[in-house]
């Protein structure tokens, strides 16, 4: 028995009152992972070269750096 019909079988023991909790879960588990774009392949790239700037504060004295520029 492959994976997928293990599964349409389980389907049919799950009770109503569960189920919407297994559509939510394969609704998630269907959708494409997501492709990162242009801008940030680049900044991976980047950090995986080296470069980029590590940040090592609060997160409020992160968005004030971030005001600042």
């Amino acid at each position: 028995m492959s994976n997928r019909e293990l599964a349409k079988s389980l389907i049919d023991q799950i009770p109503e009152s569960r189920m919407y909790y297994v559509i939510s879960y394969l609704q998630g588990a269907a959708i494409p992972d997501e492709i990162p774009n242009i801008e940030t392949i680049a900044s991976i790239e980047e950090l995986e070269n080296g470069g980029g700037t590590l940040f090592t504060g609060s997160t409020e004295a992160l968005f004030a750096e971030l005001m600042e520029e």
